[in-house]
């Protein structure tokens, strides 16, 4: 989420720049509402929380005097490790998304380190149906140089084609003529992580022609609007004479899934203290942008958890 008002005066010169200067993902530090001034903040304000930045999880394993024991790399920001630590937990929540959540389950699984985790863990993955196209204006209709990084608006297709999309804008600081899609589509096809006891590493079976459905969905919309406007697909966004982006997701989903790996509020099977409470409980698609589905569920678990469990 962005903070509008914010916008409005980054576009008049009165306060720092973030969105329209092309921030969006990591760097936007001013108007955009991230964890840093929502949950965290409130977090740290009870003074119970400690927050250790730039830390990451290598190991979670049974401890022999109960709860778990978890070993934590802490890093610099190029990611080189400064130093080892090792903590025993009660409790252990994962919330590394559903990439890093999945990646070290399925290696703490393989490798002994939780065992008892079951058959689900890594399986359900999706990318919730994303693909990405470039329209090419005319020249008489053009988008403007200075665009906000944060889509603002987008285009129902769910009854006629089976997709929703996002206008993404394309902040390049030049004109570029080019209207930018994210498309979020009902993409069936599911992924799986698992563990390369060769090299070490958690891979995933994902297969660039499973993005074929989510295309054909899209095209349900853009097809019409180029009939419509009398334009053509910009062919140079994602390489030479390529049309959709479909090298990547902004939204990946699943891989330790709600009432498979888990019980119905993110109880990890197998073992008591442990919960996933991210966007690896949902089963690869959301039909929109998953981060509300995303907050809502963890919130509707950590109820439950803080009522039953703590």
């Amino acid at each position: 989420m962005y903070a509008w008002d914010y916008m409005k005066q980054e576009v008049a010169g009165t306060v720092p720049k973030s969105a329209v200067a092309g921030e969006i993902l990591y760097g936007n530090n001013h108007g955009k509402k991230s964890l840093q001034k929502t949950y965290l903040a409130q977090a740290a304000a009870t003074g119970r929380v400690t927050i250790s930045p730039l830390h990451k999880v290598t190991s979670v394993s049974p401890a022999a005097g109960g709860g778990y024991t978890v070993v934590i790399d802490q890093i610099n920001t190029t990611g080189d490790t400064t130093a080892t630590k090792t903590v025993t937990a009660d409790k252990v929540f994962f919330a590394a998304g559903s990439v890093g959540t999945s990646k070290l389950l399925v290696k703490l699984k393989a490798t002994g380190k939780l065992p008892a985790l079951n058959g689900e863990i890594g399986k359900g993955w999706g990318d919730n149906g994303n693909v990405m196209c470039g329209r090419a204006n005319h020249l008489w209709d053009p988008t403007g140089k200075v665009q906000a990084s944060i889509p603002c608006g987008g285009i129902d297709n769910w009854d006629a084609g089976g997709a929703f999309a996002e206008v993404a804008p394309l902040p390049t600081g030049i004109e570029t003529y080019a209207s930018f899609y994210l498309s979020i589509t009902k993409n069936p096809n599911r992924a799986e992580f698992t563990y390369n006891a060769a090299s070490g590493a958690v891979e995933l079976n994902w297969r660039t022609a499973w993005k074929q459905p989510s295309i054909d969905m899209a095209k349900s919309i853009f097809d019409k609007i180029n009939a419509k406007e009398g334009t053509i697909y910009r062919t140079d966004l994602f390489g030479t004479d390529k049309i959709w982006g479909d090298h990547l997701t902004y939204h990946p989903l699943g891989g330790a899934v709600l009432n498979r790996a888990t019980d119905n509020y993110g109880r990890l099977h197998g073992y008591t203290g442990l919960y996933v409470i991210d966007g690896a409980l949902i089963p690869g698609n959301t039909s929109v942008n998953p981060f509300v589905t995303i907050t809502a569920l963890a919130e509707r678990n950590i109820e439950k958890i803080i009522a039953t469990d703590l």
